[in-house]
């Protein structure tokens, strides 16, 4: 099994929120969002899908309505997690967040009546934690600082094998992570998904400030050299749908490291931190989803530029 991490996102709650709300609807009118009716523009399941609701990119989950902890005090901007983004007027650049995500798996359960974890399950057939099968453990990853920062002294919930990665996800946040899956319970849903919900995902929507180009719950995947766009124009893949097991932990060789020259207008893309990645092409329904973790040859925590490295690799493969 592979812990989906954030592919939790495009692959359960995205899907769940297209299928459940109206995207243009002021979800403010729902009781439990009720506190960001003072802001001054409306919050939908469209803002929160294309990470332009104008929310911090993550918090540590204690219970705490979003708004309540959001307006509370906290040490904003002493870890990279901890970032506040600024929008005037309802105009907010995309900013990726974990917290929008929240809100969506928890507006869905609020106009379904049902719960997010298991209207997962019976949609897509993945497996929502905890798992009777435990994935391969990884070391701790930033959130574990970042929630004795901010965390409001509540306990930082301690790993478990059965649990996922995401501090957040373990002790009790939904939405974001907490699914996982191996090839053969993923590939029947990518054959589904790509068809019923991944094309209503890649419409441009918004830009973050660093370029990346969102659609509801896709990114366009980056161009320029070592980077996935121009490896999966070269694949012939011809519609093809395709999960990828790689359990190793050897390092791959090296790959150029260059900042991305553009966006690539064919394929789409997410990434969950643990390691797997999913790419999606629009025009002929191609599907690749990579199931890597992010375990090195030592036991340590690869860096974003080393998991990018193995990901290449294994596309390279193909």
């Amino acid at each position: 099994m592979f812990d989906l991490a954030s592919l939790t996102k495009p692959l359960v709650t995205t899907p769940l929120a297209l299928t459940y709300l109206d995207l243009d609807r002021d979800l403010r009118d729902l009781p439990l969002l009720s506190g960001f009716r003072k802001q001054a523009w409306p919050l939908t399941a469209r803002q929160l899908l294309s990470h332009t609701a104008g929310l911090p990119p993550w918090l540590p989950y204690n219970g705490v309505p979003l708004a309540q902890q959001i307006n509370a005090p906290l040490p904003w901007n002493q870890h990279p997690l901890l970032v506040k983004p600024v929008a005037e007027r309802g105009q907010c650049p995309a900013c990726y967040s974990d917290l929008g995500y929240r809100l969506l798996a928890e507006a869905v359960e609020a106009v379904s009546g049902q719960s997010w974890a298991k209207l997962g399950q019976r949609m897509t057939g993945l497996v929502p934690a905890p798992w009777g099968e435990a994935p391969i453990a990884l070391p701790p990853g930033p959130d574990r600082e970042a929630w004795l920062l901010a965390g409001n002294n509540v306990a930082f919930p301690e790993s478990m094998p059965n649990l996922p990665h995401d501090a957040n996800a373990r002790a009790g946040m939904i939405g974001h992570a907490g699914f996982a899956a191996n090839a053969e319970l993923l590939l029947p849903w990518l054959m589904a998904w790509r068809t019923t919900h991944a094309l209503n995902m890649t419409l441009p929507h918004a830009r973050s400030v660093d370029g990346t180009v969102w659609g509801l719950g896709l990114w366009r995947v980056a161009n320029g050299p070592g980077q996935f766009g121009e490896l999966l124009d070269r694949l012939p893949l011809d519609g093809i749908c395709r999960v990828i097991e790689h359990s190793g932990t050897e390092m791959p060789a090296d790959v150029p490291n260059a900042p991305p020259t553009e966006t690539n207008q064919s394929w789409w893309m997410h990434t969950g931190f643990t390691g797997p990645a999913i790419f999606f092409r629009p025009e002929d329904l191609s599907c690749i989803c990579l199931l890597a973790h992010r375990s090195g040859p030592a036991g340590a925590l690869l860096s974003p530029l080393e998991i990018h490295r193995r990901r290449y690799a294994v596309l390279t493969s193909l």
